[in-house]
């Protein structure tokens, strides 16, 4: 390898790849093909009941429950190091807001996440996630500050006009989730499941360390994206929250089964 030249696994990936007792499957067969680091996370969560969303979720997937509820999360974030395998960071590719509203499923016996909405804000990432991926992602106008551990989010998707504008901040001690908690319910998934226009179904799955969260507080000001995209009507009660600061993964293409 010559001087300066970046190696194809940086040690970084190489000790993720190494540590797999976390998961709840073997990794997939095959090359990973795309890294991504996830940053200033927030996971606001609210039980519903099962068949409120129903209907807006493929048939060939089963829906996950936790103690007889579903639930709709709602998780700003901000995307880092975002690449493909064998390139490069680009600063205006690679970093990029998102906030994705989702639910929990399993095909097969196998636990993943099923995307209601993405929005992000990058049209390039739009373009080819909805076309390489089929998940549903929406463009928007989205910022995210900082004011101390302050993390000021908003959301304007294009078109609709639905906003999330939200202060987030972390709140006591770093923890992992314990087997069988709520936490580990909602967070230690390493697939997504997406579905394509002739309804074949595709898993995507994902690989990173065991989640290391805070509970946090927020003050969520507007949250219309669940309402405006489902038409589901949130339980009145505050969610329940948990930051994370962040963490580096890997993806595999989409496999369909």
């Amino acid at each position: 390898m010559g001087t300066g030249e970046k190696p194809l696994v940086t040690d970084r990936i190489a000790a993720l790849l190494a540590a797999t007792e976390h998961r709840p499957y073997e990794l997939p067969a095959g090359p990973w093909v795309m890294q991504q680091s996830w940053a200033k996370l927030l996971f606001a969560h609210w039980p519903v009941r099962p068949e409120s969303i129903r209907e807006h979720i493929p048939r060939m997937l089963e829906i996950d429950t936790f103690e007889g509820s579903a639930w709709i999360g709602v998780v700003p974030f901000a995307m880092r190091k975002v690449y493909p395998r064998f390139t490069f960071e680009v600063p205006w590719m690679s970093n990029f807001l998102e906030l994705n509203v989702r639910t929990y499923v399993k095909k097969n016996g196998i636990p993943g996440v099923y995307f209601f909405s993405l929005d992000c804000s990058n049209p390039v990432a739009v373009l080819l996630a909805r076309s390489l991926f089929f998940l549903p992602y929406f463009n928007a106008s989205m910022s995210l500050s900082l004011s101390g551990d302050l993390v000021q989010y908003h959301c304007r998707r294009s078109g609709s006009g639905a906003v999330f504008d939200a202060d987030y901040r972390p709140r006591g001690p770093v923890f992992e989730s314990t087997n069988g908690s709520v936490e580990q319910f909602l967070t230690e998934r390493y697939c997504l499941y997406s579905v394509d226009r002739n309804s074949n179904c595709y898993r995507g799955n994902i690989h990173h360390a065991r989640w290391l969260l805070q509970h946090a507080e927020a003050e969520i000001r507007s949250n219309e994206l669940v309402f405006k995209q489902l038409g589901v009507k949130l339980p009145d009660m505050s969610p329940l929250l948990h930051y994370s600061e962040n963490i580096d993964t890997v993806e595999w293409a989409l496999q369909a089964i």
